[in-house]
């Protein structure tokens, strides 16, 4: 684990949430299996491998000697998740965990609950689309803007605060659409966002009468059984694109499948939607980086043209 207990040992307090040690990148040899990520006040150490009591410990006190060295009498909080398939065992190791519990990013605040379930609320990993779109909507009067598979809403809060004139949520999970209005009435976003606890797929003529829209954001899981697998039912999304995009309109089309390459989403668009030229490929945050570009999270930017 020496990997680990450098960064913790390099690491500052930040502000917002985000990855500290990404090891399933695969840049660390022997840590593969070990990501360590901060919710501020918390520290959350995620394990694809389970870990023996002495290296909790070893990762307790690398933790506990610069939380003390960074901010002398603050308290130590932090969490051990070790996942197998498609369990979770979450143990709180020290401290405790604010109730709510709201983290923060590029200005923007969010829910997060990392005591339970596979998913905390929020991926830190989607920053910099997070940021192409307030970057875009900035430069633009208004906008309307479809997010699919919408979770908690990360992406709307971003839009509305950009700009954008409205944002059409949707995602089959009314939980997670709770925890979305939560997060915009957290930002003080009363108005321009709507909320469908729907089955997209079956929900296509309700979203075609909500639009044109001048962005389409695409984030489906890879794999989540009855509802999407990704090698056959991505394509149905992707010939769908183009009558829900305006002229001009842009798409951000994401996967999150390290055995499923750039070229699985190039070749179906390509077939699916070929009126729909590719930009480019938007960078993932350093602290992401990965020994296979074609492993790492892919968010592919889509323009139709006028």
């Amino acid at each position: 684990m020496q990997a680990l207990l450098d960064a913790i040992a390099h690491t500052d307090l930040p502000t917002d949430a985000g990855r500290i040690f990404h090891g399933r990148g695969g840049l660390h040899p022997g840590c593969e299996h070990l990501s360590l990520d901060f919710y501020p006040p918390v520290w959350l150490l995620t394990s694809f491998q389970p870990l023996e009591e002495a290296q909790l410990g070893v990762v307790h006190n690398a933790l506990a000697t610069r939380v003390a060295s960074l901010a002398p009498g603050q308290a130590l909080n932090w969490i051990y998740q070790f996942r197998q398939d498609a369990r979770a065992e979450t143990r709180l190791m020290a401290g405790s965990v604010p109730e709510p519990h709201i983290v923060s990013e590029d200005g923007a605040r969010y829910g997060v609950h990392l005591l339970r379930g596979l998913n905390h609320g929020f991926f830190p990993d989607m920053r910099e689309a997070r940021r192409w779109l307030r970057t875009h909507l900035a430069g633009h009067n208004g906008g309307h803007v479809l997010n699919l598979f919408a979770y908690t809403c990360s992406f709307s809060v971003a839009a509305l605060q950009a700009g954008a004139a409205r944002v059409v949520n949707v995602d089959m999970s009314p939980g997670a659409l709770a925890i979305g209005k939560r997060n915009h009435q957290l930002n003080g976003l009363e108005r321009g966002a709507s909320f469908l606890p729907h089955d997209i797929f079956t929900s296509w003529g309700r979203l075609g009468r909500e639009g044109p829209y001048e962005i389409v954001i695409v984030d489906p899981p890879s794999y989540q059984k009855g509802s999407f697998v990704a090698e056959k039912d991505y394509i149905r999304l992707l010939r769908r694109l183009p009558g829900l995009l305006a002229p001009g309109g842009h798409a951000l089309v994401c996967l999150n499948a390290p055995k499923l390459d750039t070229a699985f989403l190039t070749e179906r668009m390509q077939e699916a939607a070929p009126e729909l030229e590719f930009v480019r490929r938007l960078a993932n945050p350093d602290v992401f980086a990965d020994q296979s570009e074609e492993r790492a999270l892919k968010v592919l930017l889509y323009h139709r043209p006028d």
